[in-house]
């Protein structure tokens, strides 16, 4: 874990320095689970492109390691931008929609999509999943039209919540799909007796097979 003095620095603490993106550009499924391995020892603290050198120097300081130039595998610092979607172009499938981390997408299935340019971290998480590519990176302007400066502590604060948001609202549905799917498949067993579709199958077959159908 890295020291600053004697006194171990945790993984709150360097949470709190990273831009909250959640691009994964660093390696790591997010800032999270990047602090964590920066507090663990197993992350170096010049992996955040879109925190840049700024945030680099400020993790030196907090964990006292030498504050590296950015590495150039995990990208280049670069002013910011934000997505934004070809809407004559969008098809409304809707596999934009989970993948942004802070639900900056709104839209319906079949329905023009379009991007909250304030909440957009510009993540880029959101462009591999459309398979039309109507969603391009471009220069930042939600600051009433001019472009907003390095994310500051605040707006990384509120970047973090709306990601906690995001993580509840999908576990909260995949529970309710497998609530779905329980009760289907108990549905199932009190009318077949079986567990799964395929055990029905299987029975219905082998019924026939012994010449009778019933």
């Amino acid at each position: 874990m890295p020291r600053r003095g004697t006194q171990p620095v945790n993984a709150d603490a360097i949470d709190a320095l990273l831009p909250q993106t959640q691009c994964t550009r660093c390696g790591y499924s997010g800032c999270r689970p990047y602090a964590e391995a920066i507090a663990a020892g197993e992350a170096a603290i010049n992996q955040c492109p879109p925190g840049g050198a700024a945030t680099i120097e400020a993790l030196a300081r907090l964990t006292g390691l030498p504050a590296l130039p950015l590495n150039p595998t995990n990208g280049v610092e670069q002013a910011r931008k934000v997505a934004f979607i070809l809407e004559e172009h969008c098809i409304g499938c809707t596999k934009c929609l989970p993948a942004c981390p802070v639900d900056a997408i709104i839209g319906a299935s079949k329905r023009m999509h379009t991007v909250i340019v304030a909440e957009c971290t510009g993540c880029e998480l959101c462009i591999a999943p459309c398979p039309v590519d109507c969603i391009v990176l471009v220069a930042d302007s939600a600051a009433d039209g001019a472009p907003r400066g390095p994310i500051e502590a605040s707006e990384a604060a509120h970047f973090r919540q709306r990601h906690a948001a995001h993580i509840t609202r999908a576990e909260r549905r995949r529970a309710d799909q497998v609530a779905k799917i329980e009760t289907r498949r108990e549905a199932l067993r009190q009318q077949s007796g079986a567990d799964t579709l395929a055990e029905v199958i299987a029975r219905a077959r082998a019924r026939r097979a012994s010449g009778n159908p019933l």
